[in-house]
């Protein structure tokens, strides 16, 4: 398809002279209600402080999600792990889907290495 009033030199001209992209400006009006409160809990989560539990011994937590597997409790894992600024990330609510000698199974296909775990505790539950 040509045409002969197309010249590129001013299509070029235009782009590099004239045209100012506003960036993410013109994307700010397409937020739904549901991305901007899901990006808010996010920061508020990431500004939450996490207290770290004390450090459980191995046996302790192989023990604690030996028989949270076994009942199907769900437990609460917080890891040893910290971000850059020395804050734990936030805990791990989750049923124990399965384990082996170094890992433990958690939501049908994550696995978390047991060095990695401070403290397991059972989740609470309301009784009716």
């Amino acid at each position: 398809m040509s045409n002969p009033d197309f010249d590129l030199d001013t299509v070029k001209h235009f782009f590099e002279h004239d045209y100012h992209d506003r960036g993410m400006m013109k994307w700010q009006g397409f937020y739904l209600s549901d991305h901007t409160a899901a990006l808010n809990q996010q920061k508020q989560q990431l500004n939450e402080v996490y207290v770290p539990r004390p450090q459980q011994s191995l046996a302790e937590i192989t023990q604690l999600l030996a028989d949270a597997y076994q009942r199907q409790q769900p437990v609460i894992i917080q890891l040893k792990t910290v971000d850059q600024n020395n804050r734990h990330w936030p805990d791990i609510t989750t049923l124990i889907h399965g384990y082996n000698a170094n890992d433990i199974v958690i939501d049908a296909d994550r696995l978390i290495p047991l060095q990695e775990i401070r403290n397991v505790a059972y989740k609470k539950t309301e009784k009716l």
